[in-house]
């Protein structure tokens, strides 16, 4: 049995037991709010994650989100801070999908932390209606949103589908997102995109070097490095990369890892052999920003090659992922990773 260690503990690299692997797939019930712009997720009757599009927000997420064993595997601030949450990036919310440079507007940086003589500078996802919303074997949510600018004129109409599914260790989300140019749209490539995930503090790398957090009203923080006492993660991808090392690289998928109370917990992000770009640059950080990014080649590449995603009026482009977060004794495999992708590919 191969094992890594971190900060006094061992996680197990081996395959999840046949016992684990059998579990039953347990029901989904979806459940929009009738005074809230928000859908709640529960799966085996426990919670998993909301779908949030109240106008406060400049974009759609999910938020938060749980292990199948109930524990948070998202920061909790700027929604919920929890008691050592790093309160840096306030646009670090959940789950969410966006980008830095459409049309030279800034979708992935906009927080209510910007100033409103900048806004102009930023742009929104404004969802208007909830598509589907059911439950079963596997719960599905369909939502219709506007790419906008400050004017609230639209660049690009987006149709996202999620299937919510798991099991007494696992939760899965796959998601489908269409982004159709109702004008030129041209996504110049940049470092901050698209599918984003925030995570807990436990899942970030421990740090040696010293680590300053600003929060929304501009208080600064400086954690000394080596005095985190909670952050013990790491990421592996596909292609074997490990750590800070991931940042950059390429993979069919990236797993970010760490024990959380009793257990070790992952999440992994897959990607689709129909992807632009695919397979995708990983921005993953460290401090706790995990992120796919088919759409900043000319920044990963240090200027080798640029992508530069072009669409004319009336054309769309399809972005398809898989989350998977898993809880157990072991980590999942790369194996069974490998599984999971090849299962994704042919969806």
């Amino acid at each position: 049995m191969i094992r890594f260690k971190t900060l006094g503990f061992a996680i197990a690299m081996t395959t999840l037991s046949s016992v684990t692997l059998a579990q039953k797939n347990e029901p989904v019930k979806v459940v929009k709010s009738a005074k809230e712009n928000k859908v709640d997720i529960f799966i085996g009757g426990k919670p998993f994650t909301s779908f949030l599009y109240p106008d406060t927000l400049e974009k759609p997420v999910l938020y938060p989100l749980h292990a199948a064993n109930g524990t948070l595997v998202t920061r909790g601030f700027p929604i919920a801070p929890r008691a050592g949450d790093p309160t840096d990036h306030p646009h670090h919310i959940g789950i969410w999908f966006n980008f830095e440079n459409l049309n030279g507007l800034d979708f992935w940086n906009n927080s209510y932390a910007i100033p409103a003589s900048k806004k102009s500078s930023y742009g929104w996802i404004r969802t208007d209606r909830i598509l589907e919303a059911k439950g079963g074997a596997t719960g599905v949510l369909a939502y219709h949103a506007n790419w906008t600018n400050q004017q609230k004129e639209v660049i690009l109409e987006e149709t996202t589908r999620f299937e919510f599914s798991g099991d007494g260790n696992q939760r899965i989300i796959d998601r489908v997102t269409t982004l159709k140019a109702d004008m030129t749209a041209v996504f110049k490539d940049a470092k901050d995109g698209m599918l984003g995930l925030r995570l807990a503090h436990e899942l970030q790398i421990p740090d040696a070097a010293d680590q300053k957090f600003t929060d929304d009203k501009g208080n600064v923080t400086v954690v000394k490095g080596g005095t985190d006492k909670l952050a013990n993660g790491t990421y592996l991808t596909s292609a074997g990369k490990t750590g800070n090392d991931v940042w950059s690289t390429r993979g069919v998928w990236c797993k970010v890892y760490a024990k959380m109370g009793a257990d070790s917990v992952s999440i992994a992000i897959i990607d689709h052999p129909k992807n632009v770009n695919y397979p995708t640059f990983w921005h993953a950080r460290g401090y706790g920003l995990f992120a796919a990014n088919p759409l900043g080649e000319k920044i990963f590449t240090n200027g080798k090659s640029e992508k530069n995603l072009t669409l004319q009026k009336g054309e769309s482009v399809t972005f398809r992922y898989r989350v998977v977060i898993t809880d157990g004794s072991e980590t999942i495999s790369a194996a069974k990773l490998n599984e999971l992708a090849e299962v994704f590919g042919k969806k």
